[in-house]
């Protein structure tokens, strides 16, 4: 790809939500205008729009000094929200000349990012490969590697079978959005804990969390496997589209606002609408047993749990004692 000219801009302190694809720069309903100029800008007079759209073209942006968090949110998306299609697109190269905030990457598909310095955990769907630019750390986004390859790169204290397309993640780093909009056969085996969102928009592809995974597991699930050997916090599975989470438990209600996609869990889990209790059938004991490595009699423990049928295939039956119930109709 040939690239555009440089843009380079120096600030003086850290700045949020730079080179974030989306929410038409919204963060937390305070309202950031994309034509508004990046503060604390020691030279230039750039706008957040302009570093997204020099991205979108396949240049490289360097940034002088610190960056705050939520760096590079959904890079490399073609998004929805401004018309896209919601697909990966080529996108250029990011360079820090100092640290980067948390949350650095959530949602990232495609693009690189280079830094002098570190990453502030919790980071996103990224992952280190071997640097060829003397000083300077290199990560790719997770989704782009499982789907396009390792390339050149070489994995940093994690490893991938490119045979086999499965990715093993033990260097103990806490991420979020693993997997975010994955489209591609393959395994991510995660052997520790995960942050927020894993899974979310993954259409194909298994994410396996050993541990414990954070708030809004599997939302927007979009088909592929989820695992959390562990428990996972709050919303897990809301508004799920298809695909299956796997838990051994999971706080607060699950489910809600799911249109489509199943939820497994071996301990009784609290709900919330339109999910429902459903029965297991022999298609998924045996995919239970497949994905979890269990027997028989383990994997009859889990609970199921689906959209229910809508409310309009109900109708309400006033009783003789004045309760009411819903009968099918």
């Amino acid at each position: 790809m040939k690239r555009i000219a440089i843009i380079e801009i120096e600030i003086s302190s850290p700045v949020d939500n730079l080179c974030d694809y989306t929410f038409n720069f919204y963060w937390q309903n305070q309202h950031l205008n994309p034509q508004s100029m990046v503060p604390h800008q020691r030279t230039g007079s750039y706008t957040y729009q302009d570093l997204v759209e020099v991205l979108e073209k396949g240049g490289d942006i360097r940034i002088i000094g610190d960056v705050g968090a939520r760096f590079a949110y959904n890079m490399g998306v073609d998004v929805k929200h401004f018309g896209g299609t919601g697909e990966q697109k080529p996108t250029g190269r990011v360079f820090i000349d100092g640290d980067i905030g948390a949350e650095a990457g959530m949602g990232m598909v495609n693009g690189i990012l280079y830094t002098s310095g570190t990453i502030k955990e919790p980071m996103g769907n990224i992952i280190e490969v071997k640097s060829h630019i003397d000083g300077y750390r290199k990560f790719r986004s997770i989704t782009d590697i499982m789907c396009n390859g390792l390339k050149d790169d070489v994995l940093i204290q994690n490893s991938l079978n490119e045979t086999e397309n499965t990715m093993t993640i033990g260097d103990g780093l806490l991420r979020g959005t693993i997997g975010a909009r994955m489209d591609c056969s393959g395994t991510i085996n995660i052997e520790h804990d995960a942050y927020n969102g894993t899974g979310l928009l993954m259409r194909r592809g298994i994410v396996n969390i050993e541990g414990n995974a954070g708030l809004n597991t599997a939302s927007r699930l979009d088909g592929g496997t989820v695992i959390v050997r562990g428990k996972a916090d709050e919303f897990a599975g809301a508004y799920m589209k298809a695909g299956r989470l796997v838990v051994n438990n999971a706080k607060g209600y699950a489910g809600a606002g799911m249109t489509g996609g199943f939820i497994y869990s071996k301990k009784k889990l609290s709900i919330g609408s339109p999910a429902t209790p459903a029965k297991r059938n022999s298609e998924d004991s045996a995919m239970l047993r497949r994905v979890l490595g269990i027997g028989r009699l383990e994997a009859m423990l889990y609970h199921k749990y689906e959209v229910g049928p809508d409310e309009d295939e109900y109708e309400t039956v006033h009783m003789r004692d004045g309760s009411m119930i819903k009968r099918k109709i």
